[in-house]
């Protein structure tokens, strides 16, 4: 318990430190910009090479995230 709320804490300062200025894109999006296809992607997303959030009911990514799946 006490490890997960550093955790959380470490995250907020993190965001502080950007200024929590994340960019998210849609699966369309990363589909477009990476010139790959909507299964590749959702193919990523199930082995859990790509992460993603699912908070808002539809699929949203990271730039980091996607970048840090793209270079491996």
């Amino acid at each position: 318990m006490e490890i997960r709320i550093l955790e959380i804490l470490n995250e907020i300062k993190s965001l502080i430190k950007i200024g929590g200025t994340t960019k998210w894109l849609s699966l369309s999006e990363v589909c477009h910009q990476t010139s790959l296809s909507k299964s590749t992607c959702l193919r990523a997303i199930s082995v859990g090479s790509l992460k993603c959030s699912r908070a808002t009911g539809k699929l949203l990514f990271k730039v980091e995230d996607v970048e840090r799946w793209l270079n491996g």
